[in-house]
């Protein structure tokens, strides 16, 4: 049994950044539905860039966070080395019986400090994705995989949100299977408008047939390959708008190829209401390179929505292909002629998005996920007990 089991367990999550996105609204959801009488539950993170918008300020303003300079996106040794030292002290003044990692940077400082901190925790790290693919060159993709291998053996558990993102790691020798097991993503959707009501709120004309893109613009996301569909599409004269939901380096580049050819996108920047624009869309796409399990997909079938996605990293887990939306390959001929399949079948928009919020609410909502976590947490702290 746990030790001193009449005191809460107490719980330090860290996180780089809670920059709008998949990871914040999994901790987000996480420090909200954790039992209070049972946990101690502490959020340790950093500062979002001046390009991103953070979800704490805009979504999450209830959840209350230890925010430490230098723990964000950007990589520096000196801020680093300032991070690392802080996360030492929360640890030796909280003493978590539990430390939660989340996300690479915080992964590898998080688990250092924890190492070196003196103070012996259960130590877990969920993988929201990974970067062994299309973020780095060869020799820097090889270091974070020497990275996640030295830190994988001082880790209690390792946890990924799909099972090609913990098949991926396990295949370059990150971690071992005993070690690794699926944690789902899990979330709540807001309060759907009527379809009416959400085009009014964005301005949107509600005769016209709308597919939404909703992430980060950034390269792994390929709003380039998103345009060039886009283009092709408008080129065939097929009657779809797209209305695009979210920021990134390339959001100003994307504007400027949608000016110069007349592409038929409204952009509406980050926003706080994602059930408008999903009461408001007819459909969703997704065009990355590599994802880990994309919230933004569970949200729209928990909306009601059929989804068009590249088949890359844990997606076909959200998307059962013909059943709940069309996965393709990563050619634009491939996306588009999904894209035109269900622009031109209203009855198949409509099956497919009662089949997708069915599949969604049953396997994703955060009901599920506050307390396949807790009872991790209990889990491995009877074990180390008992051992």
């Amino acid at each position: 049994m746990i030790e001193n089991h009449d005191e809460r367990i107490r719980v330090m999550r860290i996180i780089a950044r809670m920059n709008v996105g998949g990871p914040a609204v999994q901790v987000s959801g996480l420090m909200r539905g954790f039992d209070a009488t049972k946990f101690d539950h502490r959020l340790v993170t950093g500062y979002c860039a001046s390009d991103e918008a953070d979800y704490l300020d805009t979504v999450a303003t209830d959840v209350t966070a230890t925010r430490i300079k230098g723990l964000g996106r950007s990589i520096s040794p000196k801020a680093d080395l300032g991070a690392f030292v802080q996360i030492v002290r929360e640890i030796r003044t909280f003493r978590p019986d539990v430390i939660h990692t989340h996300t690479a940077k915080a992964g590898v400082i998080g688990r250092l400090a924890s190492i070196l901190s003196g103070h012996k925790s259960i130590r877990v790290h969920t993988y929201h994705g990974h970067l062994l693919h299309g973020y780095f060159g060869k020799f820097k993709t090889q270091l974070v995989i020497a990275i996640e291998k030295f830190l994988a053996h001082f880790t209690t558990k390792l946890l990924a949100v799909g099972k090609k993102v913990m098949d991926d790691l396990l295949a370059v020798g990150i971690g071992k299977p005993e070690k690794f097991a699926v944690m789902p993503p899990g979330l709540a959707l807001g309060i759907l408008l009527s379809r009416a009501d959400a085009c009014t709120e964005l301005h949107l004309d509600p005769s016209k047939t709308y597919c939404a893109f909703i992430g980060r613009i950034t390269k792994i996301k390929r709003p380039d390959r998103f345009l060039d569909v886009v283009s092709e599409l408008n080129r065939r004269d097929v009657p779809i708008h797209f209305i695009v939901a979210g920021a990134g380096d390339l959001l100003d580049y994307s504007k400027e190829r949608c000016a110069k050819e007349n592409l038929p996108v409204t952009f509406l920047g980050w926003r706080e209401d994602i059930e408008n624009v999903l009461a408001a869309s007819d459909m969703v796409l997704l065009t990355s390179d590599n994802e880990g399990t994309p919230l933004s997909l569970i949200q729209a079938g928990m909306a009601y929505l059929p989804i068009v996605a590249t088949k890359v990293g844990s997606v076909d887990e959200i998307v059962v292909d013909g059943k709940t939306g069309l996965l393709t390959d990563l050619s634009t001929d491939s996306i588009v002629n999904a894209v035109v399949q269900l622009t031109s079948d209203p009855a198949l928009r409509k099956t497919m998005g009662a089949a997708a919020h069915d599949y969604t609410m049953q396997r994703y909502g955060v009901e599920r996920l506050v307390r396949d976590h807790q009872q991790l947490y209990v889990d491995l702290l009877n074990d180390r007990a008992n051992s």
